[in-house]
């Protein structure tokens, strides 16, 4: 079989499995011909207002960088993220003035900003944005990253995935913790089918934002990367320094959430597999990530499915849901 011949068929089965962007006949043949088209190299970031831009742009812009990147380097940025996140706000200044040492041109504009590149990293901390901000990405027709969390409600989430359907255009979103090394063993068969998982994770909250939206998701990532979609119902226990939430997934797989407020800030749990048990590590690099990025940069093919999306942010509202109830089970509707 040739790489077209099983390029076309892996997109189609993602086609079939998300229903976002496909149809029938020549439709399916011309989305697959833009989806695996290659994209030009060019990069454009929009907000300065997280770490995560100017990092990305030391790794990608590097006169070393590794030839895995696909010679992709990031060549404007829009500066603008939250409007009123005290923590965000502050450092868009000082990042914008990172990027622009990294040979990075500042523009006054998204609409601008598309002007000059050829694929997006929507990198606003805020994510309340992300929707007003991808639209424009999407009626262009470029290819867009957006990074956790991919909005501040399912409302917004769904409304993404309705305007990347609308458009053709693939987008997925994710935290890095979801590809670290250990995860991806387990993913690989390491220790078999996986049957239950325990995840720690720093859980610092924004009040602009539900609870885990902020930095919770992190390990709700980690959660989801390692069970995959199918949780049922959703229990939460909340103090001012610690979340527990326990998730039940089809098959009485149990999933557990460890957020944390205080002690070390660290990543990391177990998994329970038929076959054995994996200790699942910290954070090491952003590297993963953005290899993930970039490929999908190149072929259009997305590494997490909306599906997964979709459920991981229903999962954290009913989360809240939870907690406003004092701790009762919560029935997880399919948000897809």
């Amino acid at each position: 079989m040739t790489q077209y011949s099983q390029g076309r068929r892996q997109f189609l089965k993602a086609a079939a499995l998300t229903g976002v962007g496909i149809g029938l006949g020549s439709q399916v043949n011309s989305l697959f011909a833009k989806s695996r088209g290659e994209a030009g190299t060019r990069v454009g970031i929009i907000g300065l207002d997280t770490s995560h831009s100017v990092e990305f742009t030391k790794m990608l812009n590097d006169a070393n960088a590794d030839p895995a990147y696909g010679g992709f380097k990031v060549v404007a940025a829009y500066p603008q993220g939250s409007k009123d996140i005290p923590s965000s706000v502050k450092t868009i200044p000082e990042y914008t003035e990172k990027v622009k040492a990294l040979g990075v041109e500042i523009t006054d504009s998204i609409a601008s900003l598309l002007e000059k590149v050829d694929v997006v990293l929507l990198e606003t901390n805020d994510g309340r944005r992300h929707l007003e901000q991808a639209l424009p990405v999407f009626k262009s027709g470029k290819r867009v990253f957006i990074d956790k969390p991919i909005a501040a409600s399912l409302a917004d989430t769904k409304a993404i995935f309705k305007a990347a359907k609308q458009y053709n255009v693939p987008t997925f979103s994710s935290s890095a913790l979801r590809f670290i090394d250990s995860i991806q063993q387990v993913q690989k068969g390491q220790i078999g089918t996986v049957n239950g998982v325990d995840i720690f994770t720093p859980a610092p909250t924004e009040k602009t934002h539900p609870d885990l939206f902020w930095y919770g998701i992190h390990g709700v990532e980690m959660l989801f990367a390692l069970l995959g979609t199918g949780c049922q119902q959703v229990t939460r226990v909340y103090t001012e320094s610690t979340d527990l939430v326990t998730g039940v997934w089809e098959g009485g797989r149990i999933g557990s959430l460890r957020g944390t407020r205080n002690g070390t800030y660290a990543f990391g749990g177990n998994a329970f597999g038929e076959k054995g048990n994996a200790v699942i590590g910290n954070f090491e690099s952003y590297k993963p990530l953005v290899l993930q990025i970039t490929e999908f940069f190149k072929t259009g093919v997305v590494p997490v499915r909306p599906e997964e999306t979709l459920e991981m942010i229903a999962f954290m509202e009913a989360a809240d849901v939870s907690k406003r109830k004092g701790g009762v089970p919560v029935k997880l509707i399919r948000p897809y």
